[in-house]
């Protein structure tokens, strides 16, 4: 079942309509249920950095902790979340941006990450990019070094990877798939 050449566009369901007509949803899930697919997906992102010295994966706020949290054991670092707003406890900053369907809010702690930590920034997908550089704003005011922003999916006809690229971030993604 595993023997042809590994393509996580095979593995990744695109569902159209959702969460609203027109837009066809990528859904990572077909792409975590299989322990196989599993693996190899994390195993991708520890093979890009496994040479690279990093402090921390920081994980944006749902899936980005899906994909962060083996990769940050992996490469024996640190993870941290980066959440929706009023979701950690403690001394927190937050950043407001927009998403494709609204505004939204993210936050993290600041007693976590030290100056001129380096990180990796990991999301499932980069759409907007505005989650994505929301979250790089947190780690900027933090002064982390972001070593790149990493995602599994990116939608490059939407412009968001083209945006963080734009501010100074250097951007990864596995795949993309053409429009929405």
């Amino acid at each position: 079942m595993h023997d042809t050449p590994f393509d996580l566009t095979n593995h990744i369901r695109s569902i159209p309509d959702w969460p609203k007509k027109g837009v066809i949803f990528r859904d990572i899930s077909s792409l975590l249920e299989d322990r196989f697919v599993f693996r190899k997906t994390i195993d991708l992102f520890v093979h890009r950095y496994f040479s690279t010295r990093i402090d921390a994966v920081v994980g944006i706020d749902a899936r980005g902790f899906i994909i962060g949290a083996p990769l940050a054991y992996e490469l024996n670092a640190g993870f941290v979340p980066v959440r929706k707003k009023g979701k950690l406890p403690g001394e927190t900053i937050s950043e407001a941006y927009s998403l494709e369907y609204g505004q939204a809010e993210v936050e993290i702690q600041t007693d976590w990450l030290h100056k001129g930590a380096r990180i990796i920034l990991i999301d499932d997908l980069i759409a907007t990019g505005g989650t994505m550089l929301a979250a790089a704003n947190l780690l900027q005011r933090l002064k982390v070094e972001i070593v790149e922003a990493a995602a599994i999916i990116d939608l490059p006809d939407i412009g968001g990877s083209k945006k963080l690229r734009d501010s100074g971030l250097k951007v990864h993604a596995f795949c993309e798939f053409e429009g929405d």
